[in-house]
């Protein structure tokens, strides 16, 4: 297909993020489209190749609020399944591959506006019922955060691709920026909607087909991406949907000889282990494979001791305990001078003792439940070691899975500075907070720095330059994502690139250009307009005398 133009894609504005306050007309639809999806129970195919792919094999995708309530039978994949969507994004790519880019990138606007428009209240309502969002928190995630992926990726194409090398006269040096030689494998986390839709897109966006494996436990609105995608016009083949165990999606596709990358966003174990495959299967596959990962994170909160006490404790009510600390940038651990310690721990009491947790449908709560069984007894398990090993819970503390997999926004407080609460993931509402002497800044920034492996996101609260700058510098490899006065949770598409390093994964930035260009392979081509028709270069001509340089 020919392109006659240089194409601009329509400029890029963050989604407005919609309130739900009452009385507004989306707080009505929302509501209502929850009360429809609630009395479902619908079937998930596998989409492979364009098609729905039923098995007799299934799983139950429920409410972790209401566990017993389950909203869909989703059809489990296996070996041959895998297969079967190798077998479709190969004979894709063959189009897809050479499809001009923006008509690539016109697919990815179209769902968006779709996403923005019809879709919204389903993909929130799948959201906030099958991983236990609240209205707002599916809001910011499953919609505008997705919406600003597919527009922010698209725009950042023609960026990427007019980066070219320099031409002297006569000759045309140009790069093409080609898309991998194979498959993506994206796999895909429960908590957050958009992580699964952007870790599928973005390969395909570049031109690239992929084979999707997101969470079971986020079955539902996986699927209503896909079908999002499939209505804005995506070819049948270039993104396909299997659900299953990971080990058994993810072992079949590592040991494909046609896997050309890895888009991966869930734990650091489960990354390591497949880097540990790929590593092993090296010598099998056509190229050597791009992997890309988000992984764990153990996200601190530091507070200087000319930090506002008030915002400090805000921060980490908000950065802790939203979506009940199910983010890979939720703080977890809390540093808190001696000097504003009483002031931070009275206000953090009384604001987390008048959050309301329960049923995301009902709008007046705060937090939902965890995800499932196996997180809800990690958390449980977490506050029986705090309360043996003689740390103090501040508030919170109960858990109760009776109805559904609740636990209570709870902090604790250690004088251990080396606590494993402060340096294991707990990926749930509990944060830690140590109390450092105030004088002893300097160490307690070493301290930060040092406890934990990850390296994902952090906050740094003072009123002081100079803290700020020291804190800056010492802690530069400690957060990818480093916030100043601000909570370490709530990065934004085309504003705050997202990721991090050291255990918390390949720092590929998320929302940037800079994560795109991992899904293409350069092939630099260089055209000499009059090419030479002597091989001779003028030094091996002879002296003037025609003796040359020899001597007699």
């Amino acid at each position: 297909m020919s392109s006659h133009g240089i194409f601009t894609p329509p400029p890029p504005v963050n989604e407005p993020i919609n309130s739900y306050a009452p009385g507004t007309p989306e707080r009505a639809a929302l509501q209502a489209r929850l009360r429809e999806m609630e009395h479902e129970r619908i079937s998930i195919p596998m989409v492979i190749g364009g098609k729905d792919v039923h098995t007799d094999e299934t799983f139950e995708s429920v409410m972790p609020h209401r566990k017993t309530h389950v909203l869909a039978d989703v059809s489990k994949g296996g070996p041959e399944h895998v297969q079967q969507a190798v077998d479709a994004a190969r004979t894709a790519h063959a189009e897809w591959s050479r499809t001009p880019w923006h008509e690539r990138a016109a697919v990815f606007l179209r769902a968006a506006e779709l996403l923005a428009g019809p879709w919204r209240t389903t993909l929130n309502a799948a959201t906030m019922l099958n991983q236990s969002k609240t209205a707002h928190q599916a809001e910011i995630d499953a919609v505008a955060e997705m919406i600003d992926f597919w527009r922010y990726n698209a725009n950042y194409i023609p960026r990427i691709y007019s980066e070219q090398p320099y031409s002297p006269t006569g000759t045309w040096n140009r790069l093409e920026y080609r898309p991998l030689e194979g498959f993506v494998l994206a796999v895909s986390p429960f908590n957050f909607t958009c992580i699964g839709g952007n870790l599928s897109s973005s390969p395909a966006l570049m031109g690239n087909t992929v084979l999707w494996k997101p969470a079971s436990t986020a079955a539902l609105s996986a699927y209503y991406l896909m079908r999002i995608m499939q209505e804005a016009g995506l070819p049948d083949g270039v993104i396909n949907l299997v659900y299953g165990s990971g080990a058994t999606i993810g072992d079949a596709a590592l040991a494909s000889p046609e896997l050309a990358g890895i888009h991966f966003t869930g734990s650091t174990g489960v990354f390591n282990g497949m880097w540990e495959m790929v590593g092993r299967n090296v010598g099998n596959y056509r190229n050597y494979p791009r992997i890309v990962g988000e992984t764990g994170g153990k996200d601190f909160i530091l507070a200087h001791p000319s930090a506002d006490a008030e915002a400090v404790a805000t921060a980490v009510v908000r950065g802790s305990f939203e979506y009940q600390g199910q983010k890979c940038s939720a703080a977890s651990r809390v540093y808190v001078p001696s000097n504003l310690w009483a002031e931070v721990r009275d206000r953090l009491v009384e604001d987390v003792g008048s959050i309301k947790m329960g049923d995301p449908a009902d709008f007046e709560n705060f937090m939902g439940a965890v995800i499932d069984a196996s997180a809800f007894k990690t958390h449980k398990k977490a506050i029986e070691e705090a309360r043996s090993s003689g740390a103090e819970i501040l508030t919170g503390g109960s858990t109760d899975d009776s109805e559904g997999y609740f636990v209570e926004p709870t902090v604790i407080s250690t004088e251990d500075s080396d606590f494993r609460l402060l340096r294991d993931e707990l990926f749930g509402p509990i944060v830690t907070a140590y109390v450092y002497d105030e004088k002893r800044w300097d160490d307690t920034l070493r301290l930060v720095d040092e406890t934990a492996p990850y390296a994902l996101t952090g906050a740094v609260f003072a009123t002081e330059r100079s803290a700020i700058e020291q804190a800056h510098d010492a802690l530069q490899y400690s957060a990818g994502n480093f916030y100043v006065n601000d909570k370490p949770t709530g990065a934004v598409v085309g504003q705050q690139p997202f990721g991090g390093s050291r255990a918390s994964g390949t720092n590929d930035k998320a929302g940037s250009m800079w994560n795109l260009i991992r899904w293409v392979s350069l092939r630099t081509v260089k055209e000499t307009f009059l090419p030479p028709t002597d091989y001779r270069y003028p030094y091996l001509a002879p002296d003037g005398d025609g003796r040359g340089n020899g001597k007699s």
